[in-house]
């Protein structure tokens, strides 16, 4: 068996402009990125760059124009039913109650209703809504909400988990608790992580391995750094240590002349 849950190797992901269908865009270009078993990797990058594109691909939501998806080991094709994905905006059925969205995957895997049920109460109480089951998505903050995410996603047991900067529009405490949260969760049982940021300080944070990405256009890995600091962490007190700042001036070294590429792009596009 491979020791690496995710494979992409040597992507490519070309589209055609939306300004101009003759013209053709490289959003990513010849990315190789491996996730291990058990392992937790951030991917940074400035905006717009190709991250979310690169985890589409991973879901099987996306074919890349060239390359190969692997998914321990096997060749990927189609959606990747391996995989658990947390997007970036809320993907709750507003009609549906708390405790209805967390069953429904189970329940299109054909999961009795009442084992769906059961397994749904487990798992709302596990992120700390134990008892909000009835309520609807607008009955709920955005930290909750965010938690009814977390286990729509974890219910399933995936073997992968594909998440998309999931916090970036919580408040900082809320974000620091439900960071805490993912990672007492992922320790538990050690799935394999491949997380988009924006946050190096999260990545950092949060993560075994970081992987940066250059500006676009055809955005490719511009630097890896392994994640030395000691588990179990806390997000906000791992923030103080030296090896933190250490970490996070050397990343910071790689990322900065891209993110300012990144925002000279985008002041371009807007002017």
């Amino acid at each position: 068996m491979s020791d690496y849950a995710l494979e992409l190797l040597s992507i490519s992901c070309t589209f055609h402009s939306k300004d101009d269908p003759g013209q053709r865009y490289t959003a990513v270009a010849d990315t190789t990125l491996r996730v291990r078993a058990g392992e937790f990797v951030s991917v940074v990058g400035p905006t717009g760059c190709g991250k979310s594109t690169l985890l589409n691909v991973g879901a099987g939501l996306l074919e890349p124009s060239s390359g190969t998806i692997k998914v321990f080991g096997q060749t990927l094709a189609g959606v990747n039913a391996r995989a658990g994905y947390m997007f970036q905006t809320e993907a709750l059925m507003p009609w549906r109650s708390a405790i209805d969205n967390v069953m429904v995957g189970l329940q299109y895997r054909g999961v009795p209703d009442a084992d769906a049920r059961e397994q749904a109460e487990a798992w709302l109480s596990r992120v700390g809504l134990s008892g909000f089951g009835d309520r609807y998505p607008h009955q709920l903050s955005g930290g909750m909400r965010k938690r009814v995410a977390l286990a729509q996603t974890l219910v399933l047991d995936p073997d992968i988990i594909l998440m998309d900067e999931p916090f970036s529009a919580l408040d900082i405490q809320t974000r620091q608790l439900m960071e805490n949260e993912v990672l007492e969760l992922w320790s538990a049982k050690k799935k394999a992580v491949l997380f988009i940021t924006h946050d190096l300080d999260e990545a950092i944070a949060m993560s075994d391995r970081v992987v940066v990405l250059s500006a676009g256009p055809a955005t490719h890995p511009i630097g890896e750094f392994a994640i030395d600091l000691a588990r179990p962490r806390d997000v906000a007190e791992v923030r103080t240590q030296p090896r933190f700042v250490e970490l996070h001036t050397q990343i910071w070294e790689v990322l900065r002349d891209e993110v300012l590429k990144g925002y000279a792009q985008q002041l371009r596009k807007a002017a």
